[in-house]
């Protein structure tokens, strides 16, 4: 039988390759690290750095809360109904995966510098240069990856089982919150996480739709912009240490889930 750890030419060769990609990333992570940890004591104190980090906190759960509402009966009408159109509504809505974060940007400050835009102002909604359009700019970015990541999800699960549930006398709606909907649970949850994450460092849309504005529409990606521009690398190091730090936790959070999940599928197996 061949040893599993001898190495031909190809492995050795995929093995360098990946080498480089762990060297590169580690050293432009430690650059900023190291650049940064003697100011992370000052930003973590500054005022202006706190009003960042906790607008980016709020605009994110809250973008991410209507992402979750929006995408899951999004992706349940793309991979359980006979919608018409369903392909080109697929295309359409991951259409702003392909696109650059500033025309996304810049097609929402067209759509809301509009006499619809005015009227929503009027109204009382206003999203230009103000933080509910923070909250646009992430929705805008981040729904279509939720969509594609709730859809993929329903789309590996067996509709055998609703099927079955169907021919019991279960309605289209409690075959969906009681056999599809908790089997989703797990990629739900990495939804959530991931698209928050997401959310908290968006910044090309906003820059478009919102501006950057001191104390009013400066999250954390936008701190470390105001720094950077105004020649303070080290507060903006220090910045990016925070929301590294936070980005961090979110991939630990999503990588424990990934293990549990897939924990709990095996014993699954195994029990049947």
């Amino acid at each position: 039988m061949k040893d599993r750890h001898s190495y031909n030419i190809f492995d050795i060769l995929s093995i360098m390759i990946t080498a480089g990609i762990v060297l590169f990333i580690l050293f432009a992570l430690l650059s900023i690290i190291i650049g940064g940890f003697p100011y992370l004591k000052e930003a973590l104190r500054s005022r202006e750095v706190r009003f960042s980090v906790g607008l980016s906190i709020y605009t994110a759960s809250i973008s991410t809360s209507i992402c979750v509402l929006l995408a899951i009966p999004c992706a349940y009408g793309l991979t359980r109904t006979a919608m018409p159109f369903k392909k080109a509504s697929q295309i359409i809505i991951e259409m702003p995966l392909a696109l650059p974060y500033l025309v996304l940007g810049l097609c929402l400050l067209v759509v809301f510098s509009s006499d619809v835009g005015k009227a929503l102002k009027n109204l009382g909604f206003k999203v230009v240069f103000d933080r509910k359009g923070i909250i646009i700019a992430q929705l805008t970015v981040n729904l279509p990856f939720a969509v594609r990541l709730m859809k993929n999800a329903m789309s590996q699960i067996d509709n055998r089982l609703e099927f079955i549930a169907g021919t019991l006398g279960a309605s289209r709606w409690e075959r969906f919150y009681t056999i599809l909907l908790p089997l989703c649970i797990p990629s739900i949850v990495t939804m959530i996480v991931l698209v928050w994450s997401r959310a908290l460092g968006e910044f090309g849309a906003t820059l478009m739709l919102v501006g950057v504005t001191r104390m009013k529409t400066e999250t954390l990606p936008a701190s470390i912009y105001l720094n950077i521009s105004t020649g303070e690398n080290g507060m903006a190091m220090a910045c990016a240490i925070i929301l590294l730090m936070i980005s961090a936790m979110s991939l630990a959070v999503t990588t424990l889930l990934g293990g549990i999940s897939k924990q709990h599928t095996r014993i699954k197996d195994v029990n049947e």
